[in-house]
């Protein structure tokens, strides 16, 4: 519970029920990651408590007993404020319940419960050593709900939080639209795919300015993290061995922000010993939905992903070929396979594209993938070479690759390419 007493926070760590609590420990199989942390505890559904009373030390008792049921969040008022509005917090937030000490000055008392009962809809609990009968009646006319008697009791406390949290109404917050989904795959292995993915998420990120999440899906022996300069802690196996417990808060838990802005879920750098269920890929892509713009994943060359909703729920899944004969060979079977008209968004990306390279021409090209060339990304092995070398992104440079990329990035949030100014002759440099 976390208690603010005249502006100094006191933070009491809740108890967390451990993963797979109730098996014994003898049994259970190590895994060679560490253990994320816990989400934050103070999730949305954490129950605010204000505490009103002059008595320093029936407050103190107070916020102990509530501190022992792991009650929420409470905040400490030392008056009986004569109007809500003179205490600003008290007026302006909503609190799901107001704990007020009845005995300091039982009228003061009585005038607030009845204006909290009246103009707010929080729930009034007063707490009181009287056995005055009449007085009680008179509290609970003014609308208090709860009556706690002290010494405090945990159980009766503990019920009353009980009835205090069936009756709050769950807050009218909007869910926003689900962050696009944009999947990378690759018709064979070495394609490029992840060059492509890593580079088209920095421009993305850094050219529309929105929340954008790269995840790196090709499993066991994804490298964006290593393209990127990137040292993870945690990892794509994470979100999946935890699917259960998933939420965006432990996400955030577990990505790592780049330089240029966006976030990466990497793969592990340790060859992992799991394999994650459709299931909980799913979830994986809609927790991560919720709580970014963009989610670009890179899934490689994974076949065994075609039936989740990598696939089903893609804005656009984008197929990494060459102009190779097995390339275009594996590219033609995966488009009559997977990609009907009733199927996601296709777009082809030829990389390290050369016209009319080994007399295969766009033509040839869109034959075989019976399907036209929507991106030509040019051939710049040195170029490559020297990201993967120096995991600085293309994307941060200006290069015939690099521009192609924002090309695509660009057609995606509909901003208009801007012409490129030629450049007049001079003879001064």
């Amino acid at each position: 519970m976390l208690r603010q007493d005249h502006n100094d926070l006191r933070f009491v760590q809740p108890e967390v029920q451990e993963a797979g609590e109730g098996r014994s420990t003898a049994n259970a199989v190590l895994s060679p990651f560490p253990d994320p942390p816990d989400p934050d505890p103070f999730k949305a559904d954490a129950l605010t408590i204000a505490l009103i009373g002059p008595d320093p030390a029936l407050c103190k008792a107070a916020a102990d007993a509530f501190q022992e049921c792991n009650a929420g969040i409470l905040h400490e008022f030392p008056l009986y404020p004569a109007k809500l509005e003179d205490v600003p917090r008290l007026h302006e937030h909503p609190y799901d319940i107001v704990l007020i000490d009845l005995d300091s000055d039982p009228e003061s008392a009585l005038a607030l419960v009845e204006q909290i009962g009246t103009d707010r809809q929080s729930t009034v609990m007063v707490f009181s050593s009287t056995s005055n009968s009449d007085l009680l009646v008179r509290c609970m006319r003014a609308g208090a709900r709860e009556l706690l008697r002290t010494p405090f009791d945990r159980n009766t406390i503990a019920e009353a939080l009980v009835r205090a949290a069936a009756r709050r109404r769950p807050s009218a917050v909007p869910r926003k639209a689900p962050g696009k989904l944009l999947v990378f795959m690759g018709a064979k292995g070495g394609a490029g795919v992840t060059t492509i993915a890593c580079n088209f998420a920095v421009a993305l990120a850094q050219d529309s300015g929105q929340r954008t999440l790269l995840i790196d899906l090709d499993l066991p022996l994804g490298d964006a993290a290593l393209n990127l300069g990137i040292n993870a802690e945690y990892s794509t196996i994470h979100a999946l061995q935890n699917a259960a417990r998933l939420d965006a808060s432990f996400l955030s838990k577990l990505i790592v922000k780049h330089d240029s802005g966006m976030f990466v879920l990497a793969a592990p750098g340790k060859f992992p010993q799991f394999h994650g269920s459709n299931e909980a890929i799913n979830k994986l892509m809609a927790v991560a939905r919720q709580s970014f713009d963009n989610v670009v994943v890179d899934v490689g060359s994974r076949l065994d992903l075609t039936g989740t909703a990598l696939f089903t729920d893609a804005f656009t899944v984008y197929l990494v070929t060459q102009a190779g004969i097995p390339e275009l060979r594996n590219s033609n079977r995966l488009v009559t396979e997977f990609f009907t008209a009733s199927g996601p968004r296709l777009e082809i990306v030829v990389n390290r594209y050369e016209s009319h390279a080994m007399g295969v021409t766009d033509e040839h090209i869109a034959k075989a993938l019976t399907r036209p060339i929507q991106w030509k990304i040019p051939n710049n092995y040195a170029a490559v070479r020297r990201m993967q070398n120096t995991a600085t992104p293309l994307s941060l440079e200006d290069s015939p690759i690099s521009r192609r990329i924002r090309q695509m990035t660009r057609s995606l949030t509909g901003e208009i390419e801007k012409p490129q100014v030629k450049k007049g002759f001079s003879i001064f440099k």
